[in-house]
């Protein structure tokens, strides 16, 4: 029995630095792996990382004037208001018609300076109320045009690139009331 018990124990002692040396292989193995994994995992979020600040500098580039163009929407409103008020007859007299003409220049010129840095002007007229575009002032009961279309403008709205600068402030259609029903 001594031997049987000599024998086992001199191949479990001959297996055991194979046994360790396997199992030290496979811990090794183990953490290569989870160091691969760890490494990608990294890479991937410093590519996001990346993305998201290129994207941000690029929403930075496009849209850094925001601020100061809906301050100049202001200026351009006022400046079509003023056109729009001159009577025809003066628009006609030799001694204001430079004074229209440079007015109007001017207007063109902000137009080119909008259109330059990516602001335009949001059609409204004859469309349908679009709640990201146009902000509704008022319903103006009428059987001439389907109800939810746009039948006034009172201020134009504005966009820069693909976001909205300035909803347009309308006034929309709504079905005319019966009379006598």
């Amino acid at each position: 029995m001594m031997d049987e018990n000599n024998t086992v124990r001199e191949e479990t002692a001959t297996e055991a630095p194979e046994v360790a040396e396997h199992d030290r292989l496979q811990a090794l193995e183990a953490e290569l792996a989870e160091a691969k994994a760890a490494a990608l995992y990294a890479q991937a979020e410093t590519q996001n990382v990346r993305r998201r600040l290129e994207k941000d500098a690029q929403d930075a580039r496009a849209y850094a004037a925001t601020g100061f163009a809906r301050d100049m929407l202001s200026v351009a409103d006022n400046l079509e208001r003023a056109l729009q008020a001159i009577p025809n007859d003066l628009r006609e007299d030799e001694r204001f018609k430079s004074l229209v003409v440079g007015l109007e220049a001017t207007g063109r010129e902000l137009a080119g300076v909008f259109e330059r840095n990516g602001i335009t002007k949001i059609s409204s007229l004859g469309e349908k109320l679009d709640p990201n575009r146009h902000q509704a002032m008022i319903e103006l009961p009428t059987a001439d045009a389907e109800p939810g279309t746009i039948v006034q403008e009172m201020q134009a709205g504005y966009m820069i690139r693909d976001r909205l600068l300035r909803p347009a402030l309308v006034g929309v259609a709504k079905a005319a009331e019966q009379v006598g029903a």
